[in-house]
């Protein structure tokens, strides 16, 4: 008898003394051979394998000798018979096996043949159980059978056996019965109790623990187990090729390379991408460095308005149907085709058979095309196409991060070489340039382009922020997951009433560990790796579970259609957060902007406005930003009167918007007064104002830590919803702007005023603030704000 063993069972260090026994099978035999069933079939031949087996009494008392396999070779096939049907052998992968050891003695043929085609070299080995786990493992083994207390620590284990002929790894994932085993203690087994159980429940990555509480051979295993083995390695590879997507790294086209030949079993297969674009009807090499194209040469465009490049077919149905098409023989095509150039490409790259997936990857439509090829015919065909259908959701979910990335790219390149300048500013950029035209004309040496400096200018800051933004989005992602992983539960209790099947709870139990995760706190990749989990140990069994009975297919149905179309989550809380952040960003961001062509007027300035968890800006004012138009310091306190004015009004806005925000949200308003003039210098390296000199970089520091500060001898944020803050560090600056309260306050705007010592920050002391409580309007509307004007005219009346 053929043996699959990895070691002696003396060499393995377990609870458990290993004994092979046919106990179970030998008392079956004996119900069989009593007279009150001498009418069943089994009656007499039962009565002779008895006789047979009561010769040996190692298989029936258990012997852990393996060379006694080989020796009753002939009555152990006759004893395993009925669990290994002759007609089932090349069906099923199944062996009868020791526990914990993987030794294995009787095989069906089909399982034979997987491992003589994994060569002479290959061991039978269980992927990722270390010793340590298979010792803890066969300690809750005792805890279930010998002191009726289950501890579920069930997991699924795998095999990766190479297939020779095909050059590949298949994968098997391993169902274990465990009907035909005994256990029982020695006199030297410790006697296990209830604290014993809590202690050992409380330390699972303790073996010490384990090993103290279940020393070394304390309990004798008599019997076998039988294992069965599913091929899986379609799975396995679809899981892996959707890891390869979503990872997207450097070595993307390599590892889908790998497994796409695994998921057709083709050792050399080829895989490509171009991109097609429909403004253009140019299909282009992807510029992407992680891929190529087979089907174009290296930096070529092809024209599918105007080209004899392809087909009609396919063009009509790659480029504009958006059909995936199989080309199955490619000698076929190139007659039917009259030797096109693709024909031709496709020879030259010895490409026998090919896939084309065409994948919809931006909003104007543009098409990714996957090319997926054989050196032989027929490899590839119409029907193995279909096997793409479950990626292709997956295909076009990373074919859509690939456009972003490369929008990103371009955008990235345009704000390199073409960042857009400020009006204001426009001309001393054009007078540099074109000094440095001059220079070029005369030949002058070591040019340089002038450095554009603004001096004596005066900064104004001023922010609406989003209060508690990173707590709203983390709890949003922890209601989805919730509600997600709440769902697959009720759906699997559902199926348990149906089905007594474990697992269903052995699956349970790990949906509701990952739901006890997410109460608990997210951590970085907990989100992944729950999808992950849904995605290939779930969503399998919610197949199966459709086909149940209705009102299971119900359940699973109602759980698909709380998913994202796009991104297969509950995308619910999210989208909310999202759609309101995107919203109040959108009416602020617009507003000001709005707000800021009628204050260009008044005096020419610079403005710069970044959108965050909220919104925040900057502006400078003074006669340096200017080429024609004199300045005066009333133009800068008119512009401080209209941030304040403009301030209020985004907090009415804000406030009104909420109305239609699904995630409730507020902002927290603040302005930075700086009295003193200072220097902004352009600097080419991040194409960007910044402030020019070390004195000035106070002003620079203030500005980023400022919206974190408290108030003086407390934990109060300085910044809250309701109210504007104005920090300011001279007592003139506080009278001008209490100035322009009062005004507010006449008109019913502002209210009760707060003055506020702030706490020191790391480097800058002594700031103090105005805290002024905003006054909402119940009708608040855009269109009844005041222009700049109006607003300097009732100032000054």
């Amino acid at each position: 008898m053929e043996v699959n063993r990895i070691e002696e069972f003396k060499n393995f260090e377990l609870p458990l003394q290993l004994n092979i026994s046919f106990h179970k099978i030998y008392l079956m035999l004996k119900e069989y051979a009593n007279e009150s069933s001498k009418n069943h079939p089994f009656h007499a031949s039962a009565n002779i394998v008895l006789k047979e087996v009561e010769k040996h009494p190692e298989l029936i008392h258990g012997f852990s000798d393996l060379s006694l396999l080989k020796k009753h070779e002939d009555l152990i096939n006759i004893l395993l018979e009925a669990l290994f049907p002759e007609i089932l052998t090349l069906n099923e992968i199944k062996a009868a096996t020791v526990p914990f050891t993987f030794t294995s003695f009787k095989f069906t043929k089909r399982f034979e043949n997987i491992l003589e085609n994994a060569g002479d070299d290959f061991e039978l080995k269980v992927r990722n159980f270390e010793d340590d786990q298979k010792y803890i493992m066969a300690c809750t083994f005792i805890l279930a059978n010998v002191y009726n207390y289950p501890i579920d620590l069930k997991r699924p284990f795998f095999f990766d056996i190479p297939n020779k002929t095909l050059n590949l790894i298949k994968h098997y994932r391993v169902a274990f019965n465990g009907d035909f085993m005994d256990i029982t203690p020695t006199e030297n087994a410790p006697k296990i109790t209830d604290e014993d159980i809590k202690n050992l429940l409380d330390n699972f990555d303790n073996i010490e623990v384990w090993k103290k509480k279940f020393p070394k051979d304390s309990y004798i295993f008599k019997g076998f187990g039988i294992m069965n083995l599913f091929d899986v390695t379609t799975d396995e590879n679809i899981s892996a090729i959707q890891n390869d997507l979503l990872r997207g790294d450097q070595n993307l086209n390599e590892d889908l390379q790998k497994h796409l030949a695994q998921f057709y079993n083709i050792n050399d297969l080829k895989v490509g991408y171009s991109t097609f674009d429909r403004n253009s009807h140019n299909l282009e090499a992807s510029i992407s460095k992680k891929s190529n194209s087979l089907i174009l040469a290296k930096n070529q465009d092809i024209s599918c308005a105007n080209s004899n490049y392809f087909c009609e077919g396919i063009i009509q149905k790659v480029f504009n149907d958006t059909q995936p098409v199989a080309i199955s023989n490619v000698e076929k095509y190139g007659i039917d085709s009259n030797f096109n150039l693709f024909y031709k490409k496709l020879k030259l790259e010895n490409i026998g058979s090919i896939i084309l997936l065409p994948i919809t990857v931006s909003n104007n439509s543009d098409l990714a095309i996957l090319e997926i090829a054989s050196p032989r015919p027929y490899e590839l065909n119409s029907i193995n196409l279909n096997k793409l259908k479950d990626l292709k959701p997956v295909f076009e979910a990373a074919a859509k991060r690939a456009s972003e990335e490369h929008i990103n790219a371009l955008e990235a390149t345009i704000q390199e070489h073409y960042t857009s300048i400020h009006p204001t500013v426009k001309w001393r950029f054009y007078e540099a340039a074109g000094q440095y035209q001059k220079d070029l004309l005369k030949k002058k040496e070591n040019i340089k382009i002038d450095n554009i400096v603004f001096n004596d200018v005066y900064p104004l800051y001023g922010q609406s922020d989003i209060k508690g933004s990173s707590i709203a989005r983390n709890n949003a992602i922890k209601q989805d997951l919730t509600t997600q992983l709440t769902l697959a539960i009720s759906v699997l209790k559902e199926a348990c009433k149906s089905e007594k099947l474990p697992i269903y709870n052995e699956l349970m139990f790990r949906v509701n560990e990952y739901l006890k995760d997410v109460v608990n706190g997210l951590k970085a990749g907990d989100e992944i790796g729950i999808l992950d989990f849904l995605k290939r140990d779930i969503y399998p069994v919610f197949n199966h579970i459709k086909e149940v009975n209705t009102h299971l297919n119900s359940l699973v149905n109602t759980y698909i259609t709380r998913l994202d179309d796009n991104l297969q989550v509950v995308y619910e809380k999210r989208k909310d957060y999202e759609h309101s952040v995107t919203l109040l960003n959108d009416r602020l961001a617009k507003f000001i902007d709005k707000k800021q062509e009628d204050a260009q007027k008044m005096f020419p300035h610079y403005f710069e406005r970044y959108k965050t968890d909220g919104v925040e800006y900057n502006m400078y004012i003074g006669q340096s930003l200017t080429k024609n138009k004199k300045f005066d310091k009333l133009y800068l306190y008119n512009l401080r009167l209209w941030q304040l004015q403009v301030m209020y009004e985004m907090e009415n806005l804000a406030n009104t918007t909420r109305k239609e925000m699904e995630h409730d949200l507020q902002v927290a308003s603040l302005i930075l007064v700086h009295s003193n003039p200072l220097g902004i210098n352009f600097r080419m390296d991040e194409k960007q104002f910044d402030v020019d000199g070390a004195y000035n970089i106070r002003y620079e520091i203030i500005k980023k830590r400022i919206d974190k500060a408290h108030i003086k001898n407390t934990n109060e944020r300085l910044t809250v919803p309701g109210k504007i803050a104005i920090v300011y560090s001279q007592e003139k600056d506080a009278k001008e702007y209490l100035k322009y309260i009062k005004y507010l306050q006449s008109k019913n705007q502002l209210g009760k005023i707060e003055k506020i010592e702030l706490e020191d920050l790391q480097g800058v002391s002594g700031l103090r603030a105005i805290r002024v409580e905003v006054i909402y309007q119940k009708d608040y509307s855009t269109k009844k704000t005041i222009t700049i004007d109006e607003l300097m005219q009732e100032f000054k009346a």
